[in-house]
């Protein structure tokens, strides 16, 4: 009997045991997709989990800002951001425990004084945070950022030309200045200003305001400064350090976080109640202005501010709060209407139904 060797029958096997290596590698690639199916999307840091910082160095115990070109979006449409490819290979090895480690720290950074979680970022990462929020409006914008003037009540939508600077000041934030111009007129220039702060382990904007706006000088469009001025203009050095006795820039801060809180909280409306009509006043806000005083009898900060009524563009009212500090921690001891706007002789004035002598005696806080 002669033995034969089957040699089609191992060329077949061997087909077979490379189209189930195939198809193995096939399901391991669709696997792998499904659990990142939009890696690497278009994503900015204002979109991001964490402020856009990368989510494995919050794992390991840091905290550091990212551009959100690498990236990955979990089935639930979150996405998460790194700082390079290694980064985001290590995180998918296992992303729930990374994810719970970066939760850990971010809880962590809640009890932070603002001053303290400042010290993880710098000027940069707050660039990074706003011209990602920027251009994210461009894109849903047809190209432009909109904005309404607090001032005038105005709908702006302008082109963007970039970052010009950015300003620090310990323990109050960061202060991006962004140029843009009219889209109709490039001459017509607005410088506008960014606060943004640390909050719960990332940067976030606290406010967007308009510093320059374009005004007609000699016949030709400039810049001008508004007045009065924002509060973060005022400090004399960006590293004011620690005093005993608080600064007028100070108090005026402390006002102005708490209107945009209490704004935030009522779909961008500063709600009070008239004590003296019993009306509630939808209001929104514009500025705290000087000069601040302090009330000699119970030690009270007494500022004003100014307030658009909402859906006017010129009917301002002067709101005073009363504001206490102990111990770093400012707290808004009372809220009262000083200024109505009235109807006279065919324009809006400010009426007021109190000075601030009435008050008692006082003085100017520097």
């Amino acid at each position: 009997m002669t033995t034969r060797t089957n040699t089609a029958g191992h060329g077949g096997s061997r087909n077979v045991s490379l189209a189930i290596v195939r198809f193995g590698a096939l399901m391991f690639a669709i696997v792998l997709a499904n659990h990142s199916f939009a890696a690497d999307a278009v994503v900015t840091p204002d979109q991001a989990q964490f402020g856009g910082q990368c989510v494995e160095a919050l794992a390991g115990g840091r905290h550091v800002m990212t551009d959100c070109s690498i990236n990955w979006t979990a089935k639930d449409g979150k996405a998460y951001c790194f700082s390079s490819a290694d980064a985001k290979a290590s995180f998918l090895k296992n992303p729930e425990e990374s994810l719970e480690r970066a939760r850990a720290l971010i809880a962590a950074s809640n009890v932070q004084s603002t001053e303290e979680a400042m010290s993880y970022f710098d000027g940069s990462d707050a660039e990074k945070l706003v011209d990602g929020a920027i251009k994210s409006k461009l894109k849903a914008n047809d190209g432009l950022f909109p904005i309404e003037d607090a001032l005038t009540g105005d709908q702006l939508k302008l082109a963007y030309d970039g970052i010009d600077f950015t300003r620090t000041i310990d323990g109050y934030g960061f202060f991006p200045d962004v140029k843009f111009h009219d889209p109709k007129d490039e001459q017509k220039k607005y410088l506008i200003d960014w606060w943004v702060v640390p909050a719960n382990g990332q940067l976030v904007v606290q406010e967007t305001r308009i510093y320059q706006a374009p005004t007609q000088v000699d016949g030709n469009w400039r810049a001008v400064a508004r007045q009065p001025i924002p509060w973060w203009w005022i400090p004399a050095s960006e590293h004011p350090g620690h005093v005993a006795q608080k600064r007028g820039w100070e108090v005026m801060s402390a006002v102005e976080a708490h209107a945009l809180q209490q704004s935030a909280a009522n779909d961008g409306v500063f709600k009070l109640k008239d004590d003296k009509t019993g009306k509630t006043l939808d209001l929104k806000f514009i500025s705290a202005h000087q000069p601040i005083r302090q009330l000699d009898d119970d030690g009270h900060y007494f500022v004003c501010s100014d307030f658009r009524a909402a859906g006017t563009k010129d009917q301002i009212y002067d709101v005073d709060f009363w504001v206490t500090e102990k111990d770093g921690k400012w707290t808004i001891d009372q809220t009262r209407v000083h200024k109505v706007p009235e109807f006279k002789n065919g324009q809006w004035v400010q009426i007021p139904r109190y000075s601030f002598k009435d008050l008692g005696d006082s003085h100017v806080v520097p």
